[in-house]
């Protein structure tokens, strides 16, 4: 397809170019992080359990396996990894069928990239079946390629995920931004080698090299992404 955008260029440097955006999505593009800890209070409530509040900054960003597993040890809760699991996943359904508020300049960063067909993947920790529902709400159109925690032989914070989407992109993850709200999604994107635009959604996150940190995505455009690939290399 032939766009009638004129393209903003990709390159913005000899030699430097972004190819690729790469975006998670809880607490990223949709405000759902709290959710997360909602359903978990409610499902160890049910089993019998109070959970501590300082544990959710334990549990954000991270995989299924990792997060629940670690609620499972602190608690004692009877209860195994995959049947919680399960309740997890279908609590987490329920509440984003009620409501799926999108973060604060999310839809127009989406309508970017598509305009100047950018290729934009969606790299979430979430499980497929939690990733299909939420792309109904996000658009399917906006993205090349999506990869799910559930995919891929080791989840964030390794670099799996951002290796697999820029492969499935063909692009090299050194020419790509990604947009990350919790420290195990950015540890998963810099251990690929991309360039990281953190956004916090619970627990603050720091600069650093090949990592520029914003308050919210309405701070973020194409020629701010464009620009991460001459000021950070």
């Amino acid at each position: 397809m032939t766009s009638t955008v004129p393209a903003l260029g990709t390159r913005t440097a000899e030699g430097s170019a972004l190819q690729a955006v790469l975006l998670d999505m809880d607490g990223t593009l949709v405000d759902t992080e709290g959710f997360w800890w909602d359903v978990e209070l409610e499902v160890f409530a049910s089993l019998g359990h109070a959970l501590d509040d300082s544990w959710r900054h334990v549990v954000v960003g991270g995989p299924m396996t990792r997060s629940a597993g670690f609620l499972i040890e602190a608690t004692g809760a009877d209860i195994t990894l995959a049947e919680l699991s399960v309740l997890l996943n279908d609590g987490f359904e329920q509440r984003i069928g009620r409501d799926l508020p999108l973060m604060p300049g999310a839809a127009r960063l989406l309508a970017e990239l598509s305009a100047h067909e950018i290729p934009t993947a969606l790299v979430s920790a979430s499980h497929r079946r939690i990733i299909d529902r939420v792309l109904t709400s996000l658009g399917p159109r906006h993205f090349a390629l999506t990869v799910a925690g559930d995919e891929v032989p080791r989840t964030k914070p390794h670099p799996d995920p951002y290796l697999a989407a820029a492969a499935g992109l063909g692009v090299d993850p050194a020419r790509c931004a990604v947009v990350e709200d919790t420290a195990t999604g950015v540890a998963a994107a810099e251990a690929a080698g991309c360039h990281v635009v953190a956004v916090p959604s619970v627990a603050p996150i720091t600069p650093a090299a090949r990592r520029t940190v914003v308050a919210s995505l309405e701070e973020v455009d194409l020629t701010f992404l464009r620009g991460l690939m001459t000021q950070m290399r």
